[in-house]
């Protein structure tokens, strides 16, 4: 970026587009749409650089993502840019990992376009939850066996587990559970979870790395938690469990995970 866009202009479009998991094959239609029409694409570095594929070559790249060990933009940094390229009539992509409506912060960005008065737009991505279970080849719900799914993030902003969490609702077998940001919390959450009652034979499953080159582990919740424990993955990691999961756990105790 070679300037600040901080002034004038007539007034662009805003446009928060998922980019799933981080294959490009992912992508929806109108997720590709956009990026060809960007002018400017705010992308984070988890999941959603394979997506700039589709970017135009003369598109302004900039990257707002973390990644270990070097300086990220705090989200009012993010949401300044993004408004500030709008307010300049630049087609503005804010690509996000996964489905922006979910864990992403879209809410933020959604209040500071509209609190600037531009338009704006929320293109679906696919999360990384059905993905990591299209990638285990199984459904997140069962007919009579699992009703309801719910998704959580395990990972608050100081790095620990959130201690707002609704353990009993967690505890249910009957729920399929797909848990967000847990790699290294994940042992301490199933702590909780058995000490509530769930079973430690419910069965459970890991999936690293879902846009490049995944690796699965599939065991029970206490196995898988052991597992984590002592081998902690260094990829993104989704982490499934509930009694939706059983056929899969049956298909092989771990797979390619080594």
């Amino acid at each position: 970026m070679t300037d600040d866009p901080d002034h004038h202009a007539s007034a662009g479009h805003i446009a928060l587009v998922g980019a799933g998991p981080g294959d490009p094959d992912l992508l929806t239609l109108r997720a590709v749409d956009r990026l060809r029409a960007a002018d400017v694409v705010l992308y984070d570095d988890l999941g959603s650089a394979g997506a700039l594929v589709h970017a135009r070559e003369d598109a302004e790249l900039i990257s707002v993502g973390k990644r270990a060990g070097q300086h990220a933009p705090k989200q009012t940094e993010v949401s300044r840019l993004m408004v500030a390229y709008a307010r300049l009539g630049k087609r503005v992509v804010r690509l996000k990992s996964g489905d922006p409506a979910i864990f992403s912060r879209a809410d933020e960005e959604i209040t500071a376009a509209r609190e600037a008065g531009l338009a704006i737009e929320m293109v679906p991505g696919v999360t990384s939850a059905t993905a990591a279970a299209a990638h285990l080849g199984t459904a997140l719900t069962k007919r009579l066996v699992a009703r309801r799914v719910q998704f959580i993030t395990a990972h608050e902003v100081t790095g620990g587990l959130p201690d707002d969490l609704d353990l009993s609702a967690l505890a249910d077998p009957a729920a399929t559970t797909c848990v967000f940001m847990g790699k290294a919390t994940f042992p301490a959450l199933a702590d909780k979870l058995l000490a509530h009652g769930l079973s430690p034979d419910t069965p459970a499953a890991v999936v690293e790395s879902l846009g490049s080159d995944p690796k699965t582990m599939t065991g029970t919740i206490a196995t898988i938690a052991a597992r984590l424990r002592e081998n902690p993955p260094t990829g993104a990691c989704m982490i499934l469990y509930g009694a939706a999961l059983a056929g899969v756990m049956a298909k092989a105790e771990t797979t390619d995970r080594s």
